[in-house]
């Protein structure tokens, strides 16, 4: 047995995986985010290990007999969080989220101290990215970066609290900004810029090694046997890739979580920072990969789903679902920045907006508009990785937004792009991580890193694409007119 954990914006995820590839058990438990400021993300580290202990209850109340039978752990994570530690590794303030805008400055400080920045890690200096959350800090709370002695990745905190052990894994090191990506080591010259040393940071491994051995008292709680062995795991995106089987230059997948991600494998480091895209390492030796993300998702059909007060996200996709082709040519458009964006634009100001509001529009046509304006934040992201990394391979579909076959329909045909969705699509990450637990444990990438088999595959229309290119046209247009009023916005706030 082989356990996974994943840790997200929204909630933890535990997985428990059998040597046969079946999943015998899943359990999760909620999060929430605090966002005490305007552009501001935040969570308490404290409330990850509560909610993770809680999941793992229900795994121990669910199979306990299979619980004592685990023989590694693996680790996921939603990447680029800071969470800084003091003299007694104790935690200063809250952490920093990766959706958090507010070091939009130091980013271009820290491209400025360095100027071979994007050289080195492979990426823009974004405000999302942990290294700029320092230099933040450094101005805004200096007797916090005074105290601080180590900096962690949240899953990394978790690791801290089953092993003891200060470890991060290459592909979740290469979200700080800090990282050496080609290389696979930390840079001193990108750490001196924030004022920091080597000495802050922890051990790295590879999301296949050993990284530490469970604590005995945390493995009595659980019921889990002692001294297991804990992988270095990966960053969320690179896990579900592990999950997905998508290890292989050019295999990827399409993930509608919180975030939007498209997510392509690599045999090299391939930087494309001038379009926005991250290069980042692989969680398997010798593997890289390129990203492209868009920081609202799934999470802006949440947002809509409340709005227009909804029993649940599952009814207001029905809805959309119902809408006629003439009514959705009608339909507004919807740019889908509600958390800033990343890929292309790089704008932390960026805004959720709703163009072409009409008395006759209702929350059908509201969930539709959402629906294809993150669809063509994705379109977005895949236009710019294609100049490096151009194919028409099948891509996996995965996150909690891929329940719904009308969205999953209308990536399809957006992309141009064939996708299959598997039954276990929102569990992906912790099955990647579980992956990674077993892979530390001995197993064979090639026996364990399978494509799932089957699944629900969704095939480009060519009406719908149509349709689509057509109003991704109109799209395109909107933010330059917008750009200039998203900052005003933003400093009138």
């Amino acid at each position: 047995m082989y356990l996974g954990i994943d840790l997200g914006t929204s909630s933890v995820k535990v997985l428990l995986l059998d040597q046969r590839q079946g999943v015998l058990a899943v359990a999760d438990a909620a999060l929430d985010v605090s966002r005490p400021q305007p552009l501001w993300s935040e969570q308490d580290p404290q409330a990850w290990w509560a909610a993770l202990d809680q999941a793992m209850q229900q795994l121990k109340a669910q199979v306990p007999a299979a619980m004592r039978q685990v023989r590694a752990i693996g680790l996921s994570g939603q990447m680029h969080g800071a969470v800084v530690l003091g003299q007694r590794r104790q935690v200063l303030r809250p952490a920093i989220l990766w959706n958090d805008g507010r070091a939009s400055a130091q980013c271009s400080a820290l491209e400025a101290a360095v100027p071979r920045s994007r050289q080195i890690t492979g990426n823009l200096a974004m405000p999302g990215f942990t290294a700029p959350k320092l230099l933040w800090l450094h101005q805004h709370e200096p007797e916090v970066f005074a105290q601080t002695r180590l900096v962690l990745l949240p899953k990394d905190w978790l690791r801290l609290k089953l092993t003891g052990e200060a470890v991060s894994d290459m592909s979740d090191a290469s979200g700080t900004l800090w990282l050496d990506t080609g290389a696979r080591c930390w840079s001193t010259e990108m750490l001196a810029a924030c004022g920091l040393t080597g000495q802050h940071m922890p051990r790295l491994v590879e999301g296949t090694d050993v990284s530490g051995r469970l604590l005995q008292e945390v493995a009595s709680a659980w019921g889990l046997p002692p001294d297991v062995p804990v992988a270095g795991g990966a960053g969320d995106n690179a896990a579900t890739a592990v999950g997905v089987g998508a290890v292989r230059p050019g295999q990827g997948f399409v993930s509608l979580g919180t975030s939007g991600v498209i997510f392509l494998a690599s045999d090299a480091f391939r930087p494309q920072p001038e379009a926005a895209v991250h290069a980042f390492a692989h969680a398997l030796p010798q593997r890289w990969h390129q990203m492209s993300v868009m920081l609202s998702a799934a999470s802006a059909f949440g947002w809509v789903t409340r709005l227009t007060q909804r029993a649940s996200e599952a009814v207001l996709a029905q809805e959309a679902a119902q809408l006629s082709l003439s009514a959705r040519e009608q339909a507004p458009l919807f740019l889908p920045y509600l958390s800033g964006e990343r890929t292309p634009h790089n704008d932390a100001h960026a805004s959720g907006t709703f163009i072409g509001l009409r008395p006759g529009h209702d929350a059908a046509d509201l969930a539709y508009a959402v629906m294809e304006g993150v669809t063509f934040g994705l379109m977005d992201g895949l236009n710019a990785m294609q100049e490096k990394q151009p194919g028409k391979e099948a891509l996996a579909l995965v996150g909690g937004g891929a329940r719904s076959d009308l969205w999953g329909q209308m990536i399809a045909s957006g992309l141009r792009r064939s996708l299959t969705r598997d039954e276990g699509a929102q569990a992906a990450a912790a099955l990647g991580a579980a992956r990674l637990g077993w892979m530390a444990d001995g197993g064979a990438q090639d026996e364990v890193c399978l494509a799932p088999q089957g699944g629900r595959p969704f095939e480009p229309d060519a009406q719908e694409a149509s349709l689509l290119q057509q109003r991704y046209q109109q799209y395109r247009r909107l933010y330059p007119a917008l750009q200039p009023w998203f900052g005003k916005q933003q400093l009138a706030a």
